[in-house]
């Protein structure tokens, strides 16, 4: 027999109207679809989350590249300058950052100083993602502070108020001695993950000359390049092949790379989880070409009576097989790239009903991802090659899976299924 025979034989056991053994296989299919979409919408808020969040650290904390001049080779002009030569360099912004505890009216709470060329703020990156919450995301003097929105809440601080920010300065022997001074908050910004901004207290570089002190702080050139996730380390090579020994420059996977990797460890394993629910719907359809196997003795009989081969027996239901595991894999994936795709809307639609009836009862508005730990909007990531691995290890598993049952049936001795029919 042709495996054109084959495969059409295996397209009418699939979509026939006969209410025998092909019901198992359609059964088996809506289980595997059903089995997708949840790992395709975590694949696709995993991804978004993880980008969402990389790239707020990327444009608004580390940059995409960090140059430490820790032998002081030169002055930070002369630095610039050098590395302004490059045109892979998008913009480059000295920074000074340092630790210190905040004083506003309702309490105190350790900070992040940082002390940043204002210009920063208006880079295109910067402005996708940093919101501001009340007047301005840049210290107009070295008076002036910007604190993250949670920062502000934690002490009491509204645009306006008057702050006073504490660091430690180290006298000669050892001791320690505060250093305050006051400071007028002229913005509140916010990132939309609070993890990142949660300790924000932004500063005019004259502003930080105020409370930071050399042994106190760390200086650094924060750069940005066009391409941060395909082209950071060949610019670090290029800008350490320039700059020369004395430098040190870490591109923003080495600044963050327990962090990234911790995300992308999560990714794996949520993915692991889904995989396995995935197989053990795949198994399914070994018991489904079972029972397809069972009902279908008549016409395995007369497959066999008419010379049929064994392997020409045994392709009927492999490509019957292959058939479901397609049907489940497409209509599944499909479901979970339209949800997926609409994730954000589908999430604020559920907490709306969800707050509706709590809200009924006297309770709480409900917030199912909380902008403390999560991004306020998840951004779509479709990673396709993913998908169509995806989509390949379903099928791959769906036929695997019916092997032992198609063999059988093959086996069949065409006399011994004419007696039991």
């Amino acid at each position: 027999m042709k495996r054109s025979a084959s495969f059409f034989i295996a397209v009418r056991y699939l979509l026939c109207r006969a209410r025998e053994g092909v019901r198992y296989l359609r059964g088996a299919a809506a289980g595997i679809a059903v089995s997708l979409v949840p790992i395709i919408i975590t694949l696709i808020v995993a991804d978004g989350m993880i980008r969402g969040i990389t790239d707020r650290y990327l444009e608004l904390g580390t940059g995409h590249i960090q140059v430490f001049d820790y032998m002081n080779l030169s002055s930070v002009e002369d630095t610039i300058n050098q590395i302004n030569e490059f045109d892979s360099i998008r913009g480059i912004w000295q920074e000074q950052r340092g630790m210190g505890v905040l004083a506003g009216r309702s309490g105190r709470v350790g900070v992040t100083v940082r002390a940043i060329e204002s210009s920063f703020w208006d880079d295109a990156g910067s402005v996708q993602f940093l919101k501001i919450i009340d007047g301005s995301c840049k210290p107009q003097t070295e008076r002036d502070i910007v604190l993250g929105e949670s920062l502000a809440q934690s002490i009491g601080a509204k645009t306006g108020d008057t702050v006073r920010l504490m660091t430690l300065r180290y006298l000669e022997g050892g001791r320690m001695s505060p250093r305050t001074a006051p400071y007028t908050v002229s913005g509140i910004v916010s990132c939309g993950y609070n993890e990142l901004d949660a300790l924000w207290c932004i500063t005019s570089t004259e502003g930080g000359d105020r409370v930071l002190l050399g042994d106190q702080m760390s200086s650094s050139l924060i750069l940005k390049i066009d391409d941060p996730y395909k082209k950071a380390d060949d610019a670090a090579w290029e800008l350490y092949s320039k700059l020369g020994s004395g430098y040190s420059i870490y591109t923003w996977r080495d600044l963050l790379r327990s962090q990234y990797s911790s995300y992308e460890t999560t990714r794996q394993l949520l993915l692991f989880i889904m995989a396995l629910i995935v197989i053990v719907a795949a198994v399914n359809v070994s018991s489904a070409t079972s029972m397809l196997v069972l009902e279908r003795h008549r016409d395995i009989a007369v497959l066999k009576v008419s010379g049929t081969s064994v392997r020409g027996v045994k392709e009927i239901f492999l490509f019957a097989s292959f058939l479901t595991g397609l049907t489940g894999a497409v209509i599944g994936i499909s479901l979970g790239l339209l949800m997926g795709i609409n994730i954000n809307f589908l999430i604020r639609s559920l907490e709306k009903l969800l707050s509706f009836f709590s809200l009924l009862f006297n309770g709480a508005e409900v917030k199912i991802l909380d902008p403390g730990f999560y991004l306020e909007t998840i951004p779509i990531i479709v990673d396709w090659g993913a998908i169509l691995m995806i989509g390949i290890f379903t099928v791959l598993c769906s036929v695997l899976a019916s092997w032992i049952p198609a063999h059988k049936a093959g086996k069949l001795k065409p006399m011994e299924l004419l007696r039991k029919t």
